[in-house]
């Protein structure tokens, strides 16, 4: 019974994320409260730019989907932290180069990109590149390489307010290490969800219309962004 709640729990909440939150969300933008504090700010803040870090990954659907395929069909301990430590790297290397060197890349298509990362991880978890190409990509390095765009993805949120170099790289690691609390977060709960459900005989059966839903999520993603793209070029 318990796993049965947490299969569906599981899919609604990609349903939910999918489709129930409104457009302005699909751009991957920063609530009122955190827009203000952030056009204010000045000096060195850790708590709340560690609060900030969290709760934008927290809030952060397209992570959030891109984590669920990632560890779908991750069995063991190692292999979990394997993964999540490359998915950490390449974000956090983008996120803090990113700002510091003021690379600038258009928002739109960073997460137009992030949503084909949903689309990539779905499509592999379901065999995808195996049947239709007889090869499968590195899985660790196709990890690392999308982690960098969702390090850009922060990186670009934070470029739109012009942060005070007064304290900067400060703020920007307390920022870093809020979005690792809320990936732990989201890790804890996403793991308990999927390893009670794998004790399910319905894991298997539904394992296929999971995740391509997921890749579902991820084209509706990338509309999003690009229709954002051309109607603000």
């Amino acid at each position: 019974m318990l796993t049965a709640f947490l299969r569906y729990g599981l899919f609604c909440l990609i349903a939910i994320l999918t489709f129930w939150l409104p457009v302005d969300v699909f751009a991957h933008g920063i609530d009122d409260n955190t827009r203000v504090f952030l056009q204010q700010n000045s000096g060195v803040q850790i708590i709340p730019f560690l609060y900030i870090g969290a709760k934008h990954m927290l809030t952060g659907y397209d992570h959030l989907l891109f984590l669920v395929g990632v560890l779908f069909f991750l069995y063991k301990s190692r292999d979990v932290l394997l993964y999540v430590s490359m998915f950490t790297i390449g974000h956090s290397i983008t996120l803090l180069y990113g700002v510091i060197s003021d690379v600038q890349v258009n928002a739109y298509l960073i997460d137009a990109i992030i949503g084909l990362s949903v689309v990539y991880k779905g499509f592999d978890n379901l065999g995808g590149f195996e049947r239709f190409f007889g090869k499968t990509p590195n899985a660790k390095l196709a990890v690392l390489i999308f982690g960098l765009f969702h390090g850009f993805g922060l990186a670009t949120k934070l470029q739109e307010f012009q942060l005070p170099d007064d304290g900067l790289i400060t703020n920007l690691i307390a920022f870093n290490l809020g979005v690792e609390l809320g990936q732990i977060t989201a890790l804890a709960f996403i793991l308990l969800g999927i390893n009670l459900w794998r004790k399910h005989r319905s894991f298997t059966r539904f394992a296929i219309s999971t995740n391509s839903f997921l890749m579902g999520a991820g084209f509706i993603l990338v509309g999003f962004q690009l229709t954002g793209y051309f109607i603000n070029s």
